[in-house]
């Protein structure tokens, strides 16, 4: 009897460790500025460890007037970034930067905040930004950027289709395509936002 209350403390113990150190991942966000258009799209994946949890989650939104952003990690931690952000810039209005930086502070220093596990991607018609929860507020070099497991394929395969002779939502759209083939936590349920916000159909590539 106790060998086999021992064997089943043991295996609750191994179940327990299991379901703790499983990782949800919610991936991938890219983010694509060109010709004065601004499209930001991501995945619909959720995973838990090795397991799809939920196929189309929404992962990039509207944060207020022209502005849009999107996260990468945790979906509980990202949803809880957005509250937090959008409360930012109704404090700091049409200032984006502002809001962020200030963000991160308290992202930094918040006993709270500082165990949320996600990134973030927003952008406005001025300014794209990734926010992490060390504190760093990066603006890319060439108005490109991924996060997220599949985010730096997305984001290589932008760069190199920016010279081409096709809109900013095409190349979001083939990039998002080859960072699906390529990681496995990403897939081709895309969600997208734009600025401006035309609300058209989004654009297939011919291959």
């Amino acid at each position: 009897m106790l060998a086999r209350s021992a064997r089943l403390l043991s295996q609750g113990s191994r179940v327990a460790r299991m379901s703790t150190s499983s990782d949800w991942h919610s991936t991938t966000v890219l983010c694509v500025r060109k010709d004065n258009k601004v499209v930001m799209v991501a995945d619909g994946q959720v995973s838990l460890g090795n397991t799809v949890m939920k196929p189309n989650a929404r992962k990039v939104r509207r944060l207020g007037p022209g502005c849009i952003g999107g996260f990468a990690g945790s979906s509980a931690d990202g949803f809880t970034l957005f509250e937090r952000l959008e409360s930012k810039l109704q404090e700091y209005p049409d200032q984006l930067l502002r809001a962020c930086v200030e963000l991160a502070k308290d992202w930094r220093t918040d006993k709270y905040l500082r165990k949320l596990e996600a990134m973030m991607l927003v952008a406005d018609k001025d300014v794209t930004l990734t926010l992490t929860g060390n504190g760093d507020v990066l603006e890319p070099f060439q108005g490109v950027m991924g996060i997220g497991s599949g985010g730096l394929y997305a984001q290589a395969a932008a760069i190199a289709l920016l010279d081409m002779n096709i809109s900013a939502e095409e190349i979001a759209y083939k990039s998002m395509n080859i960072a699906a083939d390529m990681c496995v936590y990403t897939n081709k349920n895309f969600m997208i936002e734009r600025i401006p916000d035309d609300r058209s159909p989004l654009i297939t590539p011919s291959k």
